[in-house]
This record gives structure tokens, C-alpha cells and sequence, in this order.
């Protein structure tokens, strides 16, 4: 997994690439937790994810429980697989899917 990072102003979008999974779940925590300082807008863009386990959604909901209380979190560019794991999952009611 790759994490690209760009952050202006109060936004941060995080750009994730390859899985996201037990293994690599903890290197986008660590990302985010040195990053949500001044954020008022999350944003993931998951363009190229390939997949997302558990870890993964795990990571997204305290993502959303920190973001509620400064701002707001959005995911974009979801394809069309991952976007079927959000759905079976329940996901797609929690997060803000664009």
C-alpha cells in the first residue's frame, strides 16, 4: 500500500493505493493521527484501492468518530468492487461515498 498525503489548508485527502488490510491498516493510522491537527476536512480517495478488510473499516469509523467532532470526512473515486464491499457491509449508510 501506498499513502499520498496532501493537505491545504483545512483539508487533508489521503490518496490510498494497493489493499488495505491488518498489515497496512496501521501505517494510514499512524498517517492520520500526525495529520488530523487543524483538519476540518478529511477526505480518502480510494481510486486505486484493490481491497479493504476489516482493519481497514475498522480504521475508516474512528477516522469518522474524529472527524465528527472537528469537521467533516468524505470518501471519493470508490470502484465499483469496493464500493460492493461498503454495501453488503452496511458502510455506504455510515460514510459519505461520493
Amino acid at each position: 500500500m501506498t499513502i499520498k498525503s496532501k493537505k491545504d489548508a483545512g483539508k487533508l485527502t489521503l490518496t490510498v493505493t494497493g489493499r488495505l488490510d491488518t498489515s497496512t491498516a496501521p501505517e494510514l493510522e499512524e498517517t492520520l493521527k500526525e495529520s488530523y491537527g487543524g483538519v476540518t476536512e478529511l477526505v480518502f480517495d480510494f481510486e486505486k484501492l484493490e481491497y479493504i478488510s476489516s482493519a481497514g473499516f475498522r480504521l475508516l469509523l474512528s477516522a469518522q468518530k474524529t472527524m465528527n467532532k472537528q469537521g467533516s470526512m468524505k470518501v471519493i473515486n470508490v470502484g465499483e468492487e469496493i464500493m460492493e464491499i461498503f454495501e453488503i457491509t452496511g458502510f455506504s449508510d455510515i460514510l459519505t461515498i461520493e
